[in-house]
């Protein structure tokens, strides 16, 4: 199995005829995701690489095509009023890519989105892939293959980088989720570590985290009380001065609790085992699995 999305996927992009969004459909495409519309306002009508009909709605590719999942691909004015749209028009799960999305049209739209009854992951996430399923996002389809491990990250390029690292090592995934790592997002390590813990082909979880917030440290202790499978994780960001944004706009330090090394006491005192480097989280899941 595999949480979010799967074979059932039905996908619209938002934005399919820009730069990023007509690239990275071509990659959904090649993949195998079922890309059944795009929405370009002005376009409807028009067919991409001649083949998925283009809307000027989002309600209306729901109408015709029966689309549960979107994807966003606009530019951070327009973000909001794409989720927005998503949501109004009943899509059951939204992935928006947009980096820069304005922290106050985050506090707009999360709440609505769920008011909704729907799934935002993201913005500024690099989507999600369940390998030999289905793939929603820029998460490279070649670097990773299926097996029996979850991942869910903050960091994008850190995600390619373990997934790759572990594939390299015979051990696939069931999903690799990146959750971005704005201050306001739609989905989090928690949402992630319950549908993981649901699904019963992932059999150990990995966990990526960086400096910034609490999220890591809640995630801790939700494993400690609520998870029976094996957890390990990461914390990026271990030699960032305090004060100063490293990538990600939440990534920064502010007090005590957004340090790496609060972060990594908070996994390992919640029996999370925490890999110094990107590398060694493949030594801990495989050790992890034999143990599962």
């Amino acid at each position: 199995m595999s949480i979010f999305i799967d074979n059932d996927t039905r996908l619209v992009i938002q934005g399919i005829t820009g730069r990023d969004g007509s690239f990275h459909a071509k990659q959904m495409m090649e993949y195998g995701t079922q890309v059944v519309a795009g929405v370009t306002p002005g376009k409807g009508g028009q067919k991409f690489e001649g083949r998925v009909p283009i809307f000027d709605t989002v309600e209306d590719a729901v109408r015709e095509t029966g689309a549960n999942t979107s994807v966003i691909y606009v530019p951070p004015a327009f973000a909001a009023d794409a989720m927005f749209e998503a949501a109004d028009a009943g899509v059951g799960f939204i992935v928006c890519i947009t980096e820069g999305v304005p922290v106050l049209d985050m506090m707009r739209v999360r709440p609505y989105v769920e008011e909704k009854g729907a799934r935002l992951l993201g913005p500024n996430c690099p989507g999600l892939i369940s390998p030999g399923k289905s793939k929603v996002g820029i998460i490279p389809g070649n670097i990773t293959e299926p097996g029996p491990v979850g991942l869910v990250s903050r960091s994008g390029t850190l995600t390619y980088e373990v997934v790759y690292k572990l594939m390299g090592a015979g051990v696939g995934t069931t999903t690799c989720v990146g959750i971005g790592g704005d201050p306001i997002n739609g989905t989090s390590f928690i949402d992630c570590l319950a549908a993981f813990e649901a699904d019963p082909e992932t059999k150990a979880i990995v966990v990526i985290g960086e400096i910034g917030g609490t999220d890591e440290q809640d995630a801790a202790r939700y494993v400690s009380e609520h998870l029976s499978k094996p957890v390990v994780g990461f914390i990026a960001g271990q030699t960032a001065p305090p004060g100063r944004r490293m990538g990600h706009a939440g990534a920064i330090i502010s007090g005590s609790a957004g340090t790496a090394e609060e972060k990594i006491t908070t996994f390992e005192e919640n029996g999370i085992g925490v890999a110094k480097r990107p590398l060694d989280v493949v030594g801990l899941i495989q050790d992890a699995l034999r143990g599962a």
